[in-house]
């Protein structure tokens, strides 16, 4: 099981709805039992785990209870939590999946309120927002709420879509407002940009001079992705590129404690454990802090506490590695003795290089291994098994993200690998993974076609 990534035992951690207050982040999320191997078989409500350092949690159990099969919050899907005065509230996705499969039920926006952030008094009679005229009655859900100070109220945003035809692009985010949080006013779409089928865990916030919109799609490349904007309402502006990372991480939300944001997502899982399954919902949390770069374009970082955890570590010896028409390697460790660690290595690389790769649970005989692999002329990094071979070894699509890096200047990687995941950092550029098949314990860095000299001596960490 997991030392560092959090999912408790016996449950996957599905969508997270994050609170930050004094240093700690509240982690309300729904878990996965997959009682009898069903992915959401069972219905669930909130769940609640605390933290400030991301490597230790406190556990309060279930936080918003789940209704009874015949209400209409059977299921409590995503929401958004905040705090006005000494009250903190819940609004959130209801949905009776019996109902609406049965084509007898919607999903609908509910509210609760908690004076202690653990136990919620909800009020599903008086504050029910159901689909608007011409929305899809399944899909209305996942609301974000947060104060507008130039409009001087509330404002609500949530995922929906125009029509039940889920073939078509037809997603958008509509917008509620507010003076009071009791009488909500539906202001219409907010944006609908016809590149999606459906918008999940939409999320809003400024940093600096930028306005950000952050939003999950599972239509293109199941995605957490992200805007940016002079304005709380857009226009909207794609950046290069516009995700935090690649398909095995999804559904996260920011939170902010005064000092951090921080993506609050989750890794999957794969069908019956296997390298080449498609992903299931549901999985691990692992938390992405956010910096935001000279240009407003946004990157991310593993927490400063979360790298504490693992103390100085060991330094190893400085290396350079010279590929002519080939790809060279260099063993960090043959066994780290443990499986869960962190990699670190600053290096540079000359004009003309092919590119680099660090290399995973290689097997010192075989030489097979995952690999998280840089292509310099490409601009691309990308996961897979070393050798794909028989084709193919691991369904890598979607785990791959766009990374620009300049000969001569100093890359900075870190690599942290807990169980059966693996995070790296590109400076700034996360990609997260799931694998399974461990073909061996080494880990290695590589270059093709040039030299690689480190910078500084390699640190690896084990907990």
């Amino acid at each position: 099981m997991y030392k560092l990534y959090y999912q408790p035992e016996g449950v996957w951690v599905g969508d997270i709805m994050p609170y930050a207050e004094d240093g700690t982040f509240y982690l309300y999320h729904q878990r996965d039992t997959r009682k009898g191997g069903v992915v959401m078989g069972e219905p669930f409500g909130w769940a609640l785990a605390t933290t400030s350092d991301f490597a230790t949690y406190e556990d309060f159990g279930e936080s918003l209870v789940r209704g009874t099969d015949d209400e209409v919050d059977q299921y409590v899907y995503a929401g958004t939590v905040f705090k006005i005065g000494e009250t903190y509230h819940a609004l959130y996705t209801g949905c009776n999946r019996d109902k609406v499969y049965a084509g007898t039920g919607q999903q609908v926006l509910l509210h609760a309120t908690s004076t202690d952030a653990v136990h919620w008094e909800k009020n599903i009679t008086e504050t029910l927002l159901p689909p608007q005229e011409g929305y899809d009655v399944r899909n209305w859900r996942d609301p974000y709420v947060l104060w507008d100070e130039d409009a001087e109220e509330y404002m609500l945003i949530l995922g929906s879509r125009i029509g039940q035809d889920k073939a078509c692009q037809t997603g958008r985010i509509v917008k509620f407002t507010s003076k009071d949080l009791e009488t909500w006013e539906f202001q219409g779409d907010w944006w609908a940009p016809n590149l999606y089928t459906m918008f999940e865990m939409p999320d809003l916030f400024k940093m600096g001079d930028w306005w950000y919109l952050v939003f999950s799609e599972y239509s293109d490349g199941n995605k957490t992705r992200y805007r940016m904007s002079k304005s709380i309402n857009g226009p909207w502006i794609t950046p290069v590129d516009d995700a935090f990372d690649g398909r095995a991480y999804y559904a996260a939300r920011t939170a902010f404690d005064g000092e951090r944001r921080v993506l609050f997502g989750w890794v999957p899982t794969r069908s019956e454990a296997n390298d080449g399954a498609p992903y299931l919902w549901a999985g691990t949390f692992m938390p992405l802090e956010i910096v935001q770069r000279e240009d407003g374009t946004l990157g991310t970082k593993v927490p400063d506490s979360l790298r504490a955890a693992f103390g100085e570590g060991e330094k190893l010896e400085p290396f350079e590695l010279t590929g002519t028409s080939a790809k060279e390697e260099h063993v960090f460790s043959a066994n780290p003795g443990s499986e869960t660690y962190c990699l670190e290595t600053s290096f540079t690389f000359t004009p003309g290089t092919g590119g680099f790769s660090i290399k995973l649970h290689e097997n010192a005989e075989t030489g097979v291994a995952f690999e998280y692999r840089v292509d310099l002329g490409q601009k691309r990094m990308e996961f897979h098994k070393s050798p794909e071979y028989p084709w193919f070894q691991t369904m890598n699509i979607g785990l791959e993200r766009p990374i620009d890096l300049t000969a001569g200047e100093t890359v900075n990687v870190r690599l942290i690998v807990d169980d059966d995941i693996a995070t790296i950092f590109v400076n700034d550029v996360a990609l997260n993974a799931r694998f399974y098949d461990k073909p061996g314990d080494g880990i290695a860095i590589t270059v093709t076609d040039g030299t690689i000299a480190s910078v500084s001596a390699p640190i690896l960490a084990v907990l």
